[in-house]
């Protein structure tokens, strides 16, 4: 079983949808989701529940809860995970990459990363795809809004998610991974679609520089508290 897990916070805005491109999917595997809620305030947890999901209390921070949630998804029996963000929409068809990726044996010790689509027309989003992709296809540096595939094996293998780190958990990961004798990192062809608003808020060319200044000072050895003074 395929167990999905988002980590949450006060994501009423883009949940539902999120939730609902879940589940409405053609072909797709048997699954659960998780909701891995880090103190929301607003109807985030009653919309995961509303809609189907299991929902898991930890403290705020990305990493804590992609772990909690990940610990919850295999006390219900998943032997997969699937990370994605509460703000990214799976396409219709997303069983099928899916269960195909799952079911060849040698993939249990390969994790996958989808593809990034933002749902802004503006070109400027074209190239925050294009070098997003590039970025992840090249570098093998894929960051949470492109989800990430991954057997619950190799997964304990590499460490699990760091309670450590609320910011760069996603590039904390999937560095961790690489340095995991025989785990390979490869890319689906299959595009999520993730929401344009915060380059909408912070700017098409400003967000993406921040968050760049962030990787290097992340694999530089900054604090957390200064990684999170600099996204806020």
């Amino acid at each position: 079983m395929l167990g999905i897990i988002l980590p949450t916070l006060n994501a009423q805005s883009t949940l539902a949808e999120t939730l609902v491109s879940v589940k409405y999917a053609d072909a797709a595997p048997a699954f659960s989701i998780v909701v891995a809620d880090g103190g929301s305030t607003d109807q985030t947890r009653d919309i995961a529940q509303d809609l189907g999901a299991r929902v898991t209390q930890s403290a705020a921070g990305r990493g804590r809860q992609l772990a909690s949630g990940a610990a919850f998804a295999k006390e219900l029996g998943a032997s997969w995970f699937l990370f994605l963000h509460a703000d990214t929409r799976l396409p219709r068809d997303w069983g099928k990459p899916v269960t195909a990726f799952m079911l060849e044996p040698d993939n249990v010790w390969r994790a996958a990363h989808f593809q990034l689509a933002l749902d802004d027309p503006d070109p400027q989003a074209r190239r925050v795809e294009k070098w997003a992709n590039w970025r992840a296809n090249s570098l093998g540096l894929p960051y949470g809004d492109q989800g990430l595939l991954i057997s619950a094996d190799l997964y304990e293998m590499v460490g699990g998610y760091s309670n450590d780190l609320d910011l760069m958990e996603d590039v904390g990961f999937i560095r961790n991974l690489k340095k995991t004798p025989g785990a390979e990192l490869v890319a689906l062809d299959t595009a999520i679609t993730t929401s344009a608003a915060r380059y909408l808020q912070d700017g098409w060319w400003l967000r993406p520089l921040r968050n760049l200044l962030c990787l290097a000072l992340f694999i530089g050895g900054a604090k957390q508290e200064t990684l999170k003074r600099l996204y806020r």
